[in-house]
Parts: structure tokens; C-alpha cells; sequence
């Protein structure tokens, strides 16, 4: 490292998500960053989460006792203070030392629920030691239905409350930006719970949702649900809730913007189960969209990534922070009280 990256972090520099990556990208090694901020073939996807979100306008009400802002929910039998969890990501230790440890401690500290990854870097074990806050779960299954077994009740045995799998990966992406800089993890570094053997399974299918139920203690949620139809699917199916994804543009270029595909999926869902949403929420302007259109909660990958790098744990609770006070100004601004308040009116449509 050069001498300005050794410098600690000044965290009260942050005004927005947007100033921390290049504060980030200066600590961070280029495979890591590239790791982190890259997506998939042209990146059209990635683009179109954002720009899809900063193309929704919103119709604001006022003369509203905002007062009393009120953002807490329940989700899966879990009372939340707020509608933002950490999404699922991998290989936090190529990011700061301490990994997913720093990672828990700052969700922790900002009373957010953190998804471990199965690429994780840290034993569940000592992420669950260091853990403050809710944890949950996110699954690869693989072809070993001894390990994937064994694996749920690990996790469950660490304390975490809910299961997310990941259902949008039979295969990786053509991931250039990784092929160019010859992405691998560095020497020293393992993921614990996920052997090179285990790759995506590519044979996976609706059954293997079933046994999953049969063997899960835990809620399960269905993450990477782009259609309508597999949303119905998946309530058939008996899952706890989705998570509408597509895997931050990383995997099939040229999907739509969660945010553009949620609204199918809401009118399909009809309220059966619960939807969450990740991609592209850098502004709590979009989780208020994203609420409007039907989403409980979001969730945030690469800002957390970044605050990680950024300033360890301390960065984490900063992205969650932040995040959660531009949701409350958002909130008063519409004239939104809490998230039951928060409804499709909130959004400006041209044609009334």
C-alpha cells in the first residue's frame, strides 16, 4: 500500500453512497475492486438497475404529521427497525482483514440483518461469536444432498433465522472484467463452507425446492425471481418469501432492473408471500420506490462491499446509516409515516 491508503479512514466524509466508491477503490487491491464493482459481459444490467430507479419520479403528498416516523416491520416471525438487510456476498477478506467479522460487527451496530454468503471467507462459527444482530443464511445447493443437509443445519445450529437460495446460478456469467485481471482469491484465503468441488449445480429444479422444505428448520426464501411465472411457482411451492434478483447484473446480461421487474412480480404474488428486492439501491429514495412497488424490504451488496473495504465494520454501519436517514427524509418528504403508508400513490405517473 502507498502512504494516502495506509491513512485511516475519515468516515464523516461520507455524504452518500455514491462518495464511497472511489474512496473504497484506493484501498482495495484491482482484483478486489474488479471483484466487487464489476458485472457481467457489456454491464447493461448493472447500468439499468440504477438508471431504472433514477427514472421513477415521485408524487409527493404534503401537510402530513411526519412527526413520528415509524420504519419498522415484521418479516418471517422477525421484528425489523428497518427494511434493509446486507445481501449475500462473497470473499469479504479480499476486501479488509477481518472479513466477514468486520462485516457482522457493523451490522450489528446498525441493527440490520446480515445474509452470509456460502462464499464466505470466516467459519459461520466465528461470524455467529462476533454477531450482534440477526443472521441468515444464503445457500448454493449443490448435487450433495448430504452436504447441502449438513450445511443448512450448520448454519441453523449458528442461529441463522431464515435461508435464502440462490436459484438464478446454474452456471456463471461471462464475467469478463474477473477474466481480465485473472480473478482467484490470494493465498491464505479459503472459503470454508464451499470446497472447490462444489460448483453450481446445473440440474437443479422445482423437486429439489420441496426437499429443501423437508429439511429446513427456517423460512426459505427463493432468491434471483425475474418472472412472473416462477414467482407463482414458488408460491406453489411453499416458500416463506422471493427475492426479486438478478444477481447485481452479474450473471445473464441484459435482464431488466429489479426495480423495472418488480411490479409484475407483486401483481402476481398478490400478497401471498412476502418480496424482497436487491440491485442497484443506493439511495434510500430507492427503497421507498421499491417499498411503493411492493417490495417488504431491500437488500445492499456492493455498498456494503465498498464500506467494508472503506472502513471495516465502522463502514458497514456508515452504509446502513446513511441509507436508513435518507429512507426517513424520504419518508417525511412524501408525506409517508411508516411503510404502511407507502403505497403505489407515492409514485408520479404521467398519465393522471
Amino acid at each position: 500500500m502507498n502512504s494516502h491508503q495506509q491513512a485511516p479512514p475519515d468516515l464523516s466524509t461520507l455524504v452518500n453512497l455514491f462518495d464511497l466508491e472511489p474512496l473504497a477503490a484506493a484501498r482495495m487491491t484491482t482484483m478486489a475492486y474488479e471483484y466487487v464493482a464489476s458485472g457481467a459481459a457489456d454491464e447493461f444490467t448493472v447500468r439499468w438497475n440504477r438508471q431504472a430507479f433514477d427514472a421513477i419520479r415521485l408524487n409527493p403528498r404534503v401537510l402530513v404529521d411526519v412527526s413520528q416516523l415509524d420504519t419498522r416491520l415484521s418479516l418471517f416471525g422477525q421484528e425489523l427497525p428497518y427494511p434493509i438487510l446486507i445481501a449475500p456476498t462473497a470473499f469479504h477478506k479480499i476486501m479488509h482483514p477481518d472479513g466477514e467479522l468486520a462485516t457482522a460487527r457493523g451490522a450489528g451496530a446498525a441493527s440490520a440483518t446480515y445474509v452470509i454468503s456460502s462464499f464466505t471467507t470466516t467459519p459461520l462459527d466465528d461470524i455467529a461469536r462476533v454477531a450482534s444482530g440477526p443472521l441468515w443464511f444464503q445457500l448454493y445447493m449443490s448435487n450433495d444432498r448430504a452436504y447441502t443437509r449438513d450445511l443448512i443445519q450448520h448454519a441453523e445450529a449458528q442461529g441463522c433465522r431464515a435461508l435464502c437460495v440462490t436459484v438464478d446460478t446454474p452456471v456463471l456469467g461471462a464475467r469478463n472484467r474477473q477474466q481480465r485481471v485473472g480473478f482467484a482469491l490470494p493465498d491464505g484465503i479459503t472459503t470454508p463452507l464451499m470446497p472447490n468441488a462444489m460448483a453450481p449445480s446445473t440440474s437443479l429444479t422445482w423437486h429439489d425446492v420441496a426437499w429443501l422444505k423437508s429439511v429446513a428448520n427456517v423460512p426459505i426464501l427463493l432468491k434471483g425471481i425475474l418472472n412472473p411465472d416462477d414467482a407463482e411457482l414458488a408460491v406453489q411451492a411453499g416458500v416463506a418469501g422471493i427475492i426479486v434478483s438478478n444477481h447485481s447484473g452479474r450473471n445473464l446480461d441484459t435482464v431488466p432492473a429489479t426495480i423495472d421487474a418488480l411490479p409484475r412480480i407483486t401483481e402476481r404474488v398478490a400478497g401471498r408471500i412476502p418480496i424482497l428486492l436487491d440491485g442497484g439501491i443506493r439511495r434510500g429514495t430507492d427503497v421507498l420506490k421499491a417499498i411503493a412497488l411492493g417490495a417488504s424490504a431491500v437488500l445492499v451488496g456492493k455498498p456494503i462491499c465498498f464500506g467494508l473495504a472503506y472502513g471495516g465494520a465502522a463502514g458497514v454501519t456508515k452504509v446502513l446509516d446513511i441509507l436508513r436517514d435518507e429512507l426517513e427524509l424520504a419518508m417525511a418528504l412524501t408525506g409517508r409515516a411508516t411503510l404502511a403508508d407507502i403505497d403505489e400513490s407515492v409514485i408520479w405517473r404521467s398519465n393522471r
